[in-house]
């Protein structure tokens, strides 16, 4: 408990005011020291000089009556001393209150002198003064037997700082918690994230840093939780696509188990055990891919290449494909060199001319264009397929994402090649769109930097 924030809080509080008063208290004393002791010499000198006008006003028995009854006499002791030391008090006092007088200081005042005396009492002056009374001079002694204005002052701010430390004490108490209350929720609230439940509400409406750190921690958990949604359904697409292929496997081995096959049929299941083969090498290989070019792994070997060139290469490799069925080409690829990473843009055009290829009708057109400013290169393939709708072209690009599962089994394919494009255009510093509209064709727009 005691290394807690709270605690360490309150506690750094009250060390911080406590040395500050002590520290403020003894400077503030040390500064004004000399200003204390002026006033209070003030005061008994004042407090001396009525008394010498008393002896010199009237007689010295009516003097000495009326100096026993006075009512100053509660704060101030009164000492007359006569030249051979003996002397008459005045006023009441404690003994430990009243220092001695020695005759050094009595001689020096019967010669006329006013005399300051450093003490030890309740205040640290006492004053010494002439007193001419009728029978002759005298050495009268003033010293204060109650605490001045002065020292009643530096009192009173004594217990002022005391009890300003204890309310202070009491509201750095209840600040304090309202300060710790949204640190121990994100401490909470952090506990369960790493439990697996994201759904918190933090509910806190501070500004500042505190609120700051509140609302950094709560994107921080929507990250998490699409991260995490992610990752399960990465898994889940992953086991479903593995899944169909392991079962015809499966499946046509254990049928070649059979005895009373024909070669023909033997020769099928082999067929169709080797394609499914293929399809997962193809799949385990576009995931490792994609993996890489997430991570950024994957390092890009820049070199100038013609861009135009490479497209129509790409074609040329891809040309059973299209020449079945009866596709045609019109090209419109003026030159233009580019930097980017050869065989990264290779798989782009690959796979987006596939798609085109793959979703187009037999004896159809697709179109390629190149168009080039003083920034960007943009390159269009158009297609006029059976296009994608409005909704899922939001969704096109992300991980085993496919339009429709009945045209996944007509066409085939894993819904990682998008994804792939996606991530290569994105480390080349580009964008990809898409424009398209059921049944009218689809346009893939990719948009390079000009680095030449």
């Amino acid at each position: 408990m005691i290394w807690s924030l709270y605690t360490r809080v309150v506690l750094t509080f009250l060390g911080s005011v406590i040395g500050g008063t002590i520290i403020a208290f003894f400077v503030a004393t040390w500064v004004f020291e000399d200003k204390l002791n002026e006033n209070l010499q003030i005061t008994l000198y004042d407090f001396g000089q009525d008394i010498v006008n008393i002896y010199d006003t009237i007689p010295l028995e009516e003097a000495n009556s009326l100096i026993q009854d006075m009512h100053q006499l509660n704060s101030y002791h009164v000492r007359i001393y006569e030249e051979d030391g003996q002397f008459q008090s005045y006023g009441t006092f404690e003994e430990d209150d009243i220092s001695t007088v020695t005759m050094e200081q009595v001689e020096q005042v019967l010669d006329g002198q006013t005399v300051q005396v450093p003490t030890n009492g309740v205040s640290p002056i006492r004053l010494g003064i002439p007193l001419e009374t009728e029978i002759g001079t005298k050495a009268m002694f003033v010293d204060p037997v109650s605490p001045s204005s002065s020292s009643f002052l530096i009192k009173w701010i004594y217990y002022f700082l005391s009890y300003s430390l204890i309310a202070g004490s009491i509201l750095i108490l209840v600040a304090t918690f309202f300060l710790v209350r949204p640190i121990k929720k994100l401490t909470k609230a952090t506990k369960r994230i790493a439990a697996g439940d994201f759904d918190v509400d933090l509910n806190i409406k501070q500004k500042g840093e505190l609120g700051t750190l509140a609302r950094s921690f709560e994107e921080m958990t929507r990250d998490l939780q699409q991260l995490e949604q992610m990752r399960k359904d990465f898994v889940s697409n992953v086991s479903h696509e593995v899944q169909s292929p392991l079962t015809s496997i499966s499946g046509y081995a254990v049928a070649l188990k059979q005895v009373d096959l024909t070669n023909e049929e033997k020769s099928r299941y082999l067929e169709i055990i080797i394609a499914e083969a293929e399809r997962m090498s193809k799949m385990s290989d576009s995931l490792l891919k994609l993996s890489l070019l997430e991570s950024q792994s994957q390092h890009m070997r820049l070199v100038t290449l013609n861009l135009d060139e490479q497209i129509r290469r790409v074609i040329v490799a891809i040309q059973p494909q299209w020449v079945a069925r009866h596709i045609q080409f019109e090209l419109d690829l003026p030159a233009t060199p580019i930097t980017a990473d050869h065989d990264l843009l290779n798989q782009v055009w690959t796979n987006i001319l596939g798609n085109s290829i793959k979703f187009s009708e037999d004896d159809s057109v697709i179109h390629v264009s190149i168009k080039q400013d003083t920034t960007f290169v943009t390159v269009q393939i158009s297609d006029t397929g059976i296009g994608i709708s409005h909704t899922d072209q939001k969704r096109i690009f992300e991980r085993f994402f496919k339009t429709d599962r009945s045209h996944s089994r007509t066409y085939g394919g894993s819904g990682l090649g998008l994804a792939i494009v996606k991530q290569i255009v994105s480390l080349h510093q580009g964008d990809i769109h898409v424009k398209s509209e059921p049944g009218q064709g689809t346009t893939f727009t990719v948009t390079l930097p000009d680095t030449q």
